[in-house]
């Protein structure tokens, strides 16, 4: 896929999530929107080239973040926050699924009490098929897999 055609990819990626979210309810109100408060130093990644379609100003600290006050246009989020907190993961054979992203662990509550939540099924049928969107492409799949690696890094630190 070559970069020109990141930009339309990022739109269906979009228009696949729509206004899903891991709740049929605003997960926000559990922890007044603690993932939508970064600083300077935390934030959600942006994927390969995702800055194409996205009109927002990000930082360049080594991986490429976007950092929110706790308001913005919820149809210009970034994905990472989009599907938080879970992630596309892909394992050697190019498979993907959908994991809990550990690295959320200390932040989202919807990973520490996940075992007394009704998750919305439409929700994770959405980020398995924008994981395999992704994954078609070289650049993408790779952040993937490196992603993958950081997430089982951090579960298995966790004991998970």
């Amino acid at each position: 896929m070559s970069s020109t055609d990141y930009k339309k990819m990022y739109q269906k990626i979009f228009k696949v999530m729509g206004e899903l979210t891991p709740l049929k309810a605003d997960c926000g109100k559990l922890c007044a929107g603690a993932c939508c408060k970064g600083d300077s130093d935390t934030g959600m990644r942006l994927f390969p080239f995702e800055e194409t379609c996205l009109p927002v100003t990000y930082l360049k600290t080594g991986d490429r973040l976007v950092v929110c006050d706790g308001s913005c246009n919820r149809n210009e989020r970034p994905l990472a926050c989009r599907i938080f907190p879970f992630f596309p993961t892909i394992d050697d054979n190019g498979k993907v699924f959908v994991e809990p992203d550990f690295r959320a662990k200390r932040l989202c509550p919807l990973l520490t009490h996940s075992e007394e939540i009704l998750f919305d099924k439409r929700f994770f049928k959405a980020v398995k098929r924008v994981g395999k969107i992704l994954a078609k492409d070289e650049k993408c799949r790779e952040f993937l897999r490196k992603s993958t690696e950081e997430i089982d890094t951090y579960a298995e630190f966790l004991g998970e």
